[in-house]
């Protein structure tokens, strides 16, 4: 059973044992009604939720407040598309327990993106700079006329950490640098499958590659905050990988 915005039935209910009631504030807003975001305060019981916090958010849709808007898919964490704030770090819905969360749970939209509706953000220029580092294999040579281009076992092993990005913009959008130059730092994630591309032993380009980022801002706005390490839900480390590329440009000058 879930209650919304009624504060004597809260405390009435917060009396019975049997309930594991938590409170969850949510950010809300509607260009097309009102101009001013506001924050909506909900109560739920968790024995008549699912596990994690996009359950609660499913609930509180279906049966409190059907206007609510928030992106969803797989709910397996592969696709991404729950990214969200809560409780003041980016996550994913879908894989937050709500159980690891206090009585009190806050949930808000990625931080510094433009809102489209309530937890929805404009991911537009966060997938024009993905698109720009020509995220596909590149070569020069003919391919085979008879087999894949092969890997080693080695060699495929340089893109573990790498090929598991699913690009949900948690690490950009914790980013203060990518905050203030968004325009043109292009992002942990981003620069994330710059090293990716690199690394891979079939692509051909890596010079290219390094050019096109070499750059005071498409590269070196990355000041090593580590901010995108701590919140990636992957457990990737994009910190590790900006490291990477600035050691080999600065290895090809030597």
């Amino acid at each position: 059973m879930l209650w919304f915005k009624r504060p004597a039935m809260a405390q009435r209910v917060s009396r019975d044992k049997s309930r594991r009631m938590r409170r969850i504030l949510i950010y809300r807003y509607d260009p097309e009604r009102s101009a001013k975001p506001r924050i909506e305060n909900f109560e739920l019981d968790l024995n008549q939720c699912g596990p994690m916090v996009l359950d609660a958010l499913i609930k509180i849709k279906a049966e409190a407040d059907g206007g609510l808007t928030f992106r969803r898919s797989c709910r397996e964490g592969v696709c991404g598309s729950c990214a969200m704030n809560i409780d003041g770090q980016n996550t994913l819905a879908c894989t937050r327990p709500l159980a690891s969360c206090g009585d009190l749970i806050r949930i808000y939209p990625l931080p510094h993106l433009q809102v489209i509706k309530d937890l929805v953000v404009d991911t537009t220029h966060f997938f024009a700079q993905y698109a720009a580092i020509k995220p596909w294999l590149s070569t020069q040579t003919p391919a085979p006329a008879d087999r894949e281009r092969l890997q080693s076992p080695d060699e495929r092993g340089q893109l573990a950490g790498l090929s598991e990005c699913i690009l949900c913009a948690c690490c950009s959008t914790s980013c203060p640098s990518y905050w203030w130059n968004g325009d043109r730092y292009l992002g942990p994630a981003v620069l994330l499958q710059v090293w990716r591309w690199i690394m891979d032993s079939r692509d051909e380009t890596r010079g290219e590659r390094l050019d096109a980022v070499e750059d005071s801002f498409r590269l070196y706005r990355c000041h090593t905050i580590m901010n995108c390490t701590q919140t990636c839900p992957k457990g990737l480390n994009p910190a590790k990988a900006i490291a990477g590329i600035k050691r080999m440009l600065m290895e090809r000058q030597l």
